[in-house]
């Protein structure tokens, strides 16, 4: 995770990003380095329905991988890199699956 949040610190070093974690044990590490440009806000216990990523990530899945078989685990990381960029040129897109009011609100 705290190599994550280097590589989209780095990525966006005039903007501060705010991103929005569930309580998966690398999100909440005792150790975890966020970066000066970044924060995180803390979705509550039990409560995935709050989650933006779910909607990316079933966007992904229907887009990327649907009716696919890949031969190796590394063609599964190829391709859910070149959805991920495709996502990441459309955002407007992004905005609608994830920019939720209660998200925007907060910025």
């Amino acid at each position: 995770m705290g190599a994550f949040l280097r590589l989209v610190a780095n990525k966006h070093p005039k903007e501060f990003v705010i991103m929005v974690v569930d309580g998966a044990p690398s999100h909440r590490a005792m150790h975890l380095s966020v970066p000066k440009n970044m924060a995180l806000i803390k979705l509550p216990p039990y409560s995935p329905e709050l989650n933006p990523v779910k909607h990316l990530w079933d966007e992904l899945r229907e887009k990327e991988f649907a009716n696919r078989v890949f031969e190796t685990l590394g063609a599964v990381i190829v391709q859910a890199a070149r959805g991920l960029k495709k996502m990441e040129k459309k955002p407007d897109g992004l905005r609608s699956l994830a920019g939720w009011d209660w998200i925007l609100k907060s910025i």
